[in-house]
């Protein structure tokens, strides 16, 4: 666990790096560390997921959301700026997809407003702005280890921050939460081990059907678990993280950039084999593609479709607080608060980069697409 600390710190380049069992704990910690009185106002965008609201809600916090910006998924300043109100006292900026958020703007507003900055670097890890490394502009950041993130160790997340007082709250906080239980770390270690070798090589066929299976006898943890979708929280968060789950994070954090590097040589793949297309297209600005996210209308369809003819077609977000069966209420979030963010919820789906997908695979995901556009889809003609 010192080792991976150690060496995100360096990559980094700063004081402090302090290892979870997830990014939600991580940001419950940097939260908690902050000493923020009950019922103060942490702004965040809309187009997320549970896991950065619920932390806030946990610790008798207010999320406020804020609306993003159409063409990059990012925080809507302007949305920011009628949001704010006396109580606001945390700024959450997430890095969407890997395209890091306009900083020059958010550090501005923060300056102006007195606003405490954190970003969320769940999904960018390796990014950079104007030079800079996305997860060093704020007063902390937080990044996410998890199943489907830049690296994965299934579960695992880092708090990051150059603030000496912080830190020191943040690893007091790390010491007296302790580990999660051995049955716990013993599903996540399963978990890559039987994707590998059972799930994947079969979901063509009933893998899909196999990982429902597993995750209902709990040999499996979900991504999220329900208590999370109705702003509870579940007892493995938040914990530190084992050290088991952090060899398996060292390892993929020693391989982070020909991960990322083959993530931008998948999405220049689809930018290309799409160009012609009706599906709009993400930034070509110096982003990570966690994933390539694409609009389109049909989106939703599509995504069904892919579900049907077993094709890993992500869906980040058909719902502006993630997932789909989020109960929106508990989770703080008014409908028709963020217009964009719904509206994107509604025509976004996106396509793997990660460093299993080669163009082959790609290539039969953008066929299956234009087919969905098309009207020309046929199921067979995938298998």
């Amino acid at each position: 666990m010192a080792e991976l600390e150690e060496e995100f710190r360096k990559y980094l380049g700063v004081k402090y790096a302090v290892s979870f069992n997830s990014g939600r704990s991580s940001l419950m910690a940097i939260l908690e560390s902050l000493g923020l009185e009950e019922g103060s106002e942490v702004l965040l965008q809309a187009f997320t997921c549970n896991a950065a609201s619920n932390p806030a809600i946990w610790l008798g916090l207010k999320p406020v959301y804020v609306d993003c910006d159409e063409e990059t998924f990012n925080i809507d300043v302007e949305d920011l700026k009628r949001k704010i109100t006396p109580k606001s006292r945390v700024l959450i900026v997430q890095h969407t997809f890997g395209l890091p958020a306009d900083m020059n703007k958010v550090l501005e507003f923060c300056r102006q407003n007195n606003l405490i900055l954190i970003e969320d670097c769940a999904h960018s890890l390796g990014a950079e702005y104007m030079g800079k490394r996305v997860g060093t502009f704020g007063k902390a950041s937080f990044f996410s280890f998890s199943r489907d993130k830049v690296i994965s160790s299934v579960y695992g997340g880092m708090a990051v921050t150059n603030d000496d007082v912080l830190a020191e709250k943040i690893k007091k906080y790390q010491e007296k939460i302790g580990h999660p239980s051995y049955f716990w770390i013993k599903q996540q270690l399963l978990h890559p081990v039987l994707m590998d070798r059972v799930i994947l090589p079969t979901y063509k066929f009933f893998g899909k059907y196999i990982l429902i299976l597993f995750q209902w006898l709990h040999i499996f943890s979900k991504a999220v678990h329900w208590k999370e979708k109705r702003g509870m929280r579940p007892g493995y968060f938040p914990k530190r993280l084992p050290q088991a789950l952090a060899v398996l994070a060292l390892n993929q954090f020693r391989k982070l950039e020909r991960f990322n590097n083959h993530r931008k040589e998948i999405a220049e793949f689809y930018r290309e084999e799409l160009k012609n297309t009706s599906f709009e297209l993400p930034l070509e600005e110096n982003q990570i593609y966690l994933r390539f996210a694409v609009k389109h209308q049909k989106a939703h369809e599509i995504i069904d479709k892919a579900w049907q003819s077993n094709l890993l077609i992500g869906d980040w977000y058909t719902n502006p607080v993630a997932p789909y069966d989020t109960r929106l209420d508990r989770l703080q979030y008014k409908l028709g608060s963020c217009p964009t963010a719904e509206k994107l919820a509604k025509i976004t789906f996106n396509l793997p980069t990660h460093i299993n997908i080669s163009k082959d695979e790609a290539k039969k995901l953008v066929d299956f697409i234009i087919s969905c556009e098309t009207g020309k889809y046929v199921k067979s003609r995938l298998s």
